[in-house]
């Protein structure tokens, strides 16, 4: 396979639906084919830096958990995307509220950064509000980082947003046309901030999965990035998260070890997938 196969392979693996959100419901037009690009741009933009920083921002507050607190997707892509970044030799920092730093803040990229990540982290709604899938109003729980997503208009910093829903940083991207056919209650939830490239998945780890796997593939896939795409160290990481945090599945509203509700088999089906991806000659 070519790169460029395989990157249209990573794509396809984690632009699935297992939520039943309503992404791909207009089969012609939806969050998918919106995006058509975005996912080979954003990876390109970092590989292809010739000294890229990355500044991540993660974290989405789910106010009907018991107890109520930031969800697991999000901060386990987080980790799993600067893990490949440091292998890479790619300098990061992870930003969020005080209970996201506490979990997964840490990095080196200082205050200078050339892109500028938002991996599921809620933005403003049409009337200026943070919405949950189910239009919950969790503006009081954010820091408004989505301003730092609209400043920039020198080029100097790229920005990319990876979501799954619609109320997500950079969903702005996508008309609303589009949003309101596909997403249930999509126009109470849908983010109006923009960013330059969107990456939109079926769970939001997934997207940071194959930002990573993107960006290692571009780089020639050094020594032992092969190795970071198991999941076997994922599942440990995110008991701890959830034990610790305590972060909760933001579907079920439970403080356990599980993504969007889904069984493990089935949430780490793409990050196998990606694996066999990069294993191919």
């Amino acid at each position: 396979m070519t790169i460029d196969e395989k990157l249209a392979a990573i794509l396809a693996a984690v632009q699935t639906d297992p939520g039943n959100r309503g992404l791909a419901r207009d089969p012609h037009d939806n969050l998918f084919t919106a995006t058509a690009g975005q996912f080979q741009a954003a990876c390109r933009s970092i590989a292809e830096h010739p000294a890229p920083v990355v500044r991540i921002y993660t974290g989405f507050y789910i106010p009907s958990a018991d107890p109520p607190g930031f969800e697991t997707d999000g901060p386990l892509g987080t980790l799993h995307l600067t893990s490949v970044l440091r292998h890479l030799g790619i300098a990061f920092q992870i930003r969020g509220e005080p209970t996201i730093e506490r979990i997964v803040g840490y990095g080196d990229c200082g205050t200078r950064f050339t892109h500028l990540v938002a991996i599921e982290r809620p933005g403003p709604t049409t009337d200026g509000t943070f919405r949950t899938m189910r239009g919950r109003d969790i503006t009081e729980h954010h820091e408004k980082v989505h301003s730092l997503y609209e400043i920039d208009q020198s080029g100097d910093v790229v920005t990319i947003g990876i979501g799954d829903g619609g109320n997500e940083i950079g969903m702005g991207k996508i008309t609303a046309e589009v949003i309101v056919s596909n997403v249930s209650n999509g126009a109470a939830v849908h983010c109006q901030t923009v960013t330059d490239y969107l990456i939109v998945a079926g769970v939001s780890n997934w997207g940071a999965y194959g930002l990573a796997a993107g960006v290692a593939l571009l780089r020639g896939l050094p020594s032992g990035s092969v190795e970071l795409f198991a999941t076997d160290a994922d599942l440990p990481v995110l008991r701890v998260m959830v034990k610790y945090g305590p972060l909760v599945d933001g579907v079920t509203g439970r403080q356990e070890a599980t993504v969007d509700g889904l069984p493990w088999d089935v949430y780490a089906a793409p990050l196998l997938r990606i694996r066999e991806i990069l294993e191919l000659p």
